[in-house]
């Protein structure tokens, strides 16, 4: 199928520019519509996981490589990267566009002929449809070449909480491919298929984890008093955790701490020796995210000696929020609703609680990440859903967004 965003059946040669640019975008993606589909197909049948990413970027590169885009690959291991320049005059002016790669280590529950045949593993987040729409675009950008500068297109691996983005980064991403502004993207099933989400500011938060121990002394559950039983200092301190948010932050700030494990003890006449606890962090800013890792800390050092106990904190920072550049996210919502039309843009959406390594790209660079509707089922399209499916409709939409976005940001200069 073509989708529904527009008069996607009617050919336009790519040298000819009719009234409406977009338009012409749309239509000459929409021819290859039904190849998008196909490569989609053949990456979700053979989803590989974070830094495991061999097949898919060999893949990548072929395709990069057939549309006459020079190719670099191997940065963070699996990364591949094309560069395209434009027929316009060569202003200086960069851009880069980013799709993840990977798929997640879940088993897929869908019986359609595109199901995963790798055991154990899973497109079930949408990365195969991102890495197909980039190359969608690039396709058509490869064609045309209507544009004036340079494009870098950005294939990253290990989006999936091993930091793919941090690693692109810190190998040297912007100093081989500068950029000047940075964009991602991002399907969201809450959205239907012809709405776009664009904002500015937090978009994302960071997403940290954390392990506490809880040191008692352990002893016979007939006789607590000659013990300092963990269990109960363990269930005080989910409960003053959960105040750390709704007392410490302010009602108009977002924050999330969830202790989501609690291992102890191995008979039900026993008092344990230590309760082992394990959770997540998340916060919209740098600064109330370091204000929920000092009070845990805090409260995990002075709440446990109070009942006679100690407490230990391992705390891991992971993923940064995402927090979208102005400048930037303005000309994105510019182009979704040249793309989508104006009435389909939503700049009002609030921030998710999930995690994205993109945020590592835009803390290097100015940037936004945008949100694609794709609609579906509340069971079969939502995010790290076992039938989760990428909506093939929106592909081309995808595409024609990156590509205007291209020819917005980098117009051709004689």
């Amino acid at each position: 199928m073509r989708g529904d965003f527009g008069a996607l059946s009617s050919f336009v040669s790519p040298r000819v520019r009719p009234e409406n640019p977009v338009m012409a975008i749309q239509n000459r993606i929409a021819d290859f519509h039904a190849d998008m589909t196909a490569w989609r197909h053949h990456i979700h049948e053979h989803p590989e996981v974070a830094f495991e990413e061999t097949r898919t970027a060999a893949f990548v590169a072929e395709k990069l490589t057939g549309f006459g885009i020079e190719v670099h690959q191997g940065l963070a291991g699996t990364g591949v990267v094309g560069v395209l320049k434009g027929e316009g005059r060569d202003t200086g002016k960069t851009i880069g566009l980013r799709a993840d790669m990977d798929a997640l280590p879940m088993q897929e529950e869908n019986t359609f002929a595109h199901a995963s045949k790798v055991a154990g593993k899973m497109h079930a987040c949408g990365h195969d449809g991102h890495t197909t729409m980039l190359l969608g675009a690039a396709r058509y950008l490869a064609e045309t070449r209507n544009f004036s500068g340079t494009v870098n297109f950005i294939f990253q691996p290990a989006e999936e909480g091993a930091g793919g983005g941090k690693r692109m980064v810190d190998e040297g991403l912007f100093d081989r491919f500068p950029c000047d502004m940075v964009f991602g993207m991002h399907n969201w099933p809450e959205l239907p298929p012809g709405k776009m989400g664009v904002r500015q500011g937090p978009v994302m938060a960071g997403a940290d984890r954390f392990e506490i121990t809880i040191q008692g002394r352990g002893g016979h559950a007939a006789q607590p008093h000659l013990g300092v039983d963990p269990v109960v200092v363990a269930a005080q301190l989910v409960v003053a955790a959960q105040t750390l948010v709704s007392r410490t932050l302010s009602p108009v700030e977002c924050g999330v701490v969830s202790i989501t494990r609690i291992h102890a003890g191995t008979a039900y006449n026993i008092i344990p020796n230590e309760v082992k606890l394990a959770g997540t962090v998340r916060a919209l800013t740098p600064e109330i995210r370091q204000q929920l890792e000092d009070g845990l800390r805090n409260l995990v050092t002075t709440l446990p000696p109070v009942f006679g106990a100690t407490g230990e904190l391992v705390y891991h920072p992971g993923y940064p929020p995402t927090i979208n550049h102005a400048e930037p996210s303005a000309i994105a919502a510019a182009v979704a609703a040249k793309v989508a039309g104006p009435g389909n843009v939503l700049g009002d959406m609030g921030p998710s609680m999930g995690a994205e390594d993109f945020a590592y790209m835009l803390n290097a660079r100015p940037g936004s990440y945008v949100w694609l509707g794709q609609g579906g089922s509340a069971l079969g399209c939502a995010l790290h859903n076992p039938r989760y499916d990428f909506n093939d409709d929106v592909l081309p939409m995808g595409a024609s967004y990156w590509a205007t976005l291209v020819e917005t940001v980098l117009p051709r200069a004689a």
